[in-house]
């Protein structure tokens, strides 16, 4: 009887561990998901720098 309690403890110790890895892991992917180009100041890398309004002529 003594066993069964000694592997249930054990069990739920490795449960927590790699929980706290998970959680670890998802603060790590976070943290890093922000400093990707482009995403981080919010403005669309296709369309970054276009003025709208009439744009100059082609040939000047």
């Amino acid at each position: 009887m003594q066993r069964q309690g000694a592997l249930k403890r054990q069990k739920e110790r490795a449960r927590q561990e790699k929980q706290r890895e998970k959680d670890a892991a998802r603060v790590e992917r976070r943290k890093n998901s922000g400093s990707k180009d482009g995403e981080g100041s919010g403005e669309d890398p296709d369309i970054a720098g276009i003025v709208p309004g009439p744009q100059p002529p082609v040939f000047e």
